[in-house]
C-alpha cells in the first residue's frame, strides 16, 4: 500500500515531519520478544518489498542518487508485529503513515535504508532464513546492488550501469508488465511519503 507523488528533482522542499504522527522509533525503543526467524521469513515473502531507485540528485557530485529500501507496510492496528520484526532482525526503524485525504486507515512502516544496515543485519538473517517463494529471486539481485554500492561500483559508468540492468531485472518480478529498461529521470521520482507533512521530501541517513 503506498502513497506516491510525483517529485520534481531539481528543487526540493525542506524535510518537515507531520506533527501528527509520532517520531519513528528502533530497535532501542522495542523491548518485545522476538519472533520465530522462520515466521518473518515467510512474513516476509508476502509482505515485505525489496525496490532501488535512482534518481538525479543535483547536491551530489557523481549527480545520480541510488537510493535501496526494504520495507513491509501493514495497518497501524498491527503495528505490535512489525516492531517485533525489528526486534528479530535488529536494524531498521519504524514510521507512522497518514493516509487521511484517501479516507484510509492509518498505516505503519518498517524500513530499512542503511546500507550497512542492511550487510551487517537483514543480509545475514535472510541468509540463513531463505526466502521460498519469488521473492527470493528479488532479494538475490536486490543483495547483488547494495553491495555494489557499498563497494562504490555505482561511482563508475561501467558499475552504474550494471545495477541499471540488476535492478531492472528486479522489476520483471513486479506487478507492472511495462517496466523500462533504461534510465527517465522523470519515471524514477516516485517517492514513498512515510512521517511527513505533504510539503516535503525527507531522507533516512
Amino acid at each position: 500500500m503506498q502513497e506516491v507523488s510525483r517529485v520534481r528533482s531539481t528543487k526540493r522542499r525542506p524535510f518537515q515531519r507531520n506533527p501528527k504522527l509520532a517520531e519513528p522509533i528502533g530497535k532501542e525503543q522495542i523491548h518485545l520478544e522476538m519472533l520465530h526467524p522462520q515466521y518473518v521469513s515467510g512474513f516476509i515473502d508476502g509482505e515485505g518489498s525489496f525496490s532501488v531507485s535512482i534518481n538525479h540528485h543535483k547536491t551530489l557530485k557523481s549527480g545520480i542518487e541510488i537510493k535501496p529500501e526494504f520495507e513491509i507496510e501493514l495497518r497501524a492496528d498491527d503495528r505490535e508485529i512489525l516492531e517485533r520484526i525489528v526486534a528479530t532482525i535488529g536494524c531498521g526503524k519504524i514510521y507512522d503513515c497518514s493516509y487521511e485525504r484517501y479516507g484510509w486507515f492509518p498505516h505503519a512502516k518498517f524500513k530499512v535504508t542503511s546500507t550497512r544496515e542492511m550487510v551487517e543485519k537483514l543480509f545475514p538473517f535472510l541468509d540463513q532464513n531463505p526466502l521460498q517463494a519469488k521473492k527470493a529471486k528479488v532479494y538475490v539481485l536486490f543483495r547483488e546492488i547494495v553491495f555494489a554500492i557499498r563497494r562504490k561500483e555505482h561511482l563508475t559508468d561501467a558499475g552504474f550501469v550494471r545495477i541499471q540492468v540488476l535492478r531492472n531485472e528486479m522489476r520483471k518480478f513486479g506487478k507492472k508488465h511495462n517496466y523500462s529498461a533504461t534510465f527517465d529521470a522523470p519515471m524514477e521520482t516516485a517517492r514513498i511519503r512515510e512521517n511527513r507533512s505533504s510539503g516535503g521530501v525527507g531522507h533516512d541517513s
